[in-house]
């Protein structure tokens, strides 16, 4: 069971709460206005085409990025981060694909000609015990360890690719705080792919916090007198806050 709270919001009239609550619901609106807009601006990105020819590995054998679109016009791809050390999937997406990889979010998503699929850089057989494992039904695809992920900065490796992650360069990285040592190895991520009869083009990726919804308990947690209990949060003072999965903040 989680510490008892030792801090609590001040109590007030309930005419006062109202008062209260009609301000941070202006902010609100704002905010949904604000993500409208933003939403509106995403789908109006140009595409970059994508000339490498990727082969990756699922349950029938070779595949291709094409073909993972199964015959639908878009395609979201979810970069199914893979624990090394113990050839398992890291717990956050795990718990991601609990929860919003199922087979109705994914009915909503192809009534809208989007396909989802996962891929990662582990070998197929381990992917396919993990998948059997927990129950899963989504398409999940390994890259072979090719250039996929690296290309897409999901996975860190600067003898592969120069090191990049959420559109910051090293020097931008480490004035952050991060280490080198902390760069390596699979980072969160999602990308968004567009096809034109056969030819494939990138629309759009997101790291981090670009990813809140895949975890769909974080909007129930923001609504919540203790939020997240995260560090990088505003939060009065005595508010619990505990440490983030990846041991740094996230930014968006």
């Amino acid at each position: 069971m989680p510490t008892p709270p030792t801090a609590y919001p001040d109590v007030a009239t309930r005419d006062e709460w109202h008062a209260a609550r009609k301000k941070l619901l202006a902010r609100e609106r704002e905010v949904t206005h604000l993500r409208d807009a933003v939403n509106a601006e995403r789908r109006r990105l140009p595409m970059v085409k994508v000339e490498k020819d990727y082969v990756f590995e699922g349950p029938t054998g070779e595949v291709r990025l094409l073909d993972m679109f199964e015959g639908r016009p878009q395609l979201y791809v979810h970069h199914f981060m893979w624990i090394d050390a113990i050839d398992e999937g890291c717990p956050s997406c795990t718990m991601a694909a609990e929860l919003t990889f199922t087979e109705r979010d994914r009915a909503l998503l192809n009534a809208k000609g989007v396909t989802f699929a996962a891929v990662s850089r582990a070998p197929y057989a381990s992917i396919a015990s993990y998948k059997a494992e927990h129950g899963w039904t989504f398409p999940w695809y390994s890259s072979r360890d090719n250039d996929f992920s690296y290309d897409y900065h999901v996975t860190l490796d600067p003898n592969r690719s120069p090191l990049e992650y959420n559109y910051k360069s090293l020097d931008e990285l480490h004035a952050d705080g991060w280490s080198d040592d902390d760069l390596r190895g699979d980072f969160p991520g999602a990308s968004v792919f567009l096809r034109r009869g056969d030819e494939v083009f990138h629309t759009y990726s997101a790291y981090s916090r670009g990813l809140d919804h895949s975890a769909v308990g974080y909007p129930f947690l923001d609504l919540t007198p203790y939020g997240r209990q995260e560090p990088w949060e505003d939060s009065p003072a005595g508010w619990p806050q505990g440490g983030v999965a990846a041991g740094m903040p996230l930014e968006g």
